[in-house]
């Protein structure tokens, strides 16, 4: 709720008369998404001195490894780069140690293993950055209009109580 200078990461939130009034059958949602009389977009943002809004990536997307806040997009673009790669999503998952661990799903369109992904984002990534474990998918999972499913991914590969060797 407090402007940010250029530079700096927040969230876009705006309110206007053409905004909905709230989500159907869910108050708790609303009251929460609706805070303040501002809608919260959950959009984390950056801004530049002309004034530019730079998608960061989504709030509850995320990753707090060891305290440190790590953009999932940022990651995904690392892995992306790699030609073996379709497809990326980037997760936390929990972490004992770590808070979370960075963590990637992959759809890959040849043959590459996961730490030739990890050496891949070596030199494009901080260490904190890297994937600690890539899991390999068919396809990710996606609602009826084409969204990834985050979510799902996060259950399906949760480490639970185990860390992480690396």
């Amino acid at each position: 709720m407090e402007d940010v200078t250029p530079g700096e990461l927040g969230e876009v939130i705006y309110r206007s008369p053409q905004l909905c009034r709230g989500y159907w059958g869910n108050p708790e949602a609303t009251a929460e998404a609706f805070r303040g009389g501002w809608f919260h977009s959950g959009d984390l943002v950056r801004a530049d001195a002309e004034g530019y809004l730079f998608v960061v990536d989504r709030i509850k997307d995320v990753v707090n490894t060891g305290g440190v806040l790590v953009a999932t997009r940022e990651v995904e673009d690392a892995l992306y780069t790699h030609p073996a790669v379709a497809e990326a999503a980037v997760i936390g998952l929990a972490h004992p140690r770590w808070i979370e661990a960075v963590a990637a799903v992959v759809v890959v369109r040849g043959e590459v293993t996961e730490a030739e992904l990890i050496e891949h984002c070596q030199g494009r990534l901080a260490p904190h950055k890297r994937p600690k474990a890539v899991f390999f998918a068919a396809s990710l999972p996606r609602n009826a209009s084409g969204k990834l499913l985050k979510r799902e991914l996060r259950d399906r590969y949760a480490f639970g109580d185990t860390e992480l060797a690396r």
